[in-house]
């Protein structure tokens, strides 16, 4: 999270690198708590380097199968260790198919700016 500097009431936000060296520690991490895991990386500012003040990391990661909804995937990833606030998409392999084959505008962001720190050979 944005920290305080000493004796100044200006706050730093954390650059791209910090972010970076952070997600991938995390990253190491939940590749060891989710066994089902495919592929793990993030998109969005971090990874074009237009990131500031107030962005969020966005994270996208595709797991075998899942038998929660869309919407609540995310909430057994723990996501409080990253120093930016984050968002976390979970897919799974069909669902990442599917997408890949409707070719959408979403997707091919991804697939454009995904910096990708786990991928499951």
């Amino acid at each position: 999270m944005p920290v305080r500097s000493l004796n100044s009431s200006v706050l730093r936000w954390p650059d791209r690198e910090t972010v970076d060296q952070a997600v991938r520690i995390w990253a190491k991490e939940e590749v060891r708590r989710h066994s089902g895991l495919r592929r793990l990386g993030y998109f969005g500012s971090y990874s074009r380097g237009d990131w500031g003040v107030g962005s969020d990391l966005d994270l996208v990661a595709i797991v075998s199968e899942s038998s929660e909804p869309f919407e609540r995937r995310n909430l057994c990833w723990n996501l409080n260790s990253l120093p930016v606030p984050a968002e976390l998409l979970v897919y799974t392999e069909e669902e990442w198919d599917r997408l890949q084959q409707e070719r959408g505008r979403f997707i091919g962001t991804l697939e454009l700016e995904t910096v990708w720190l786990y991928h499951m050979a």
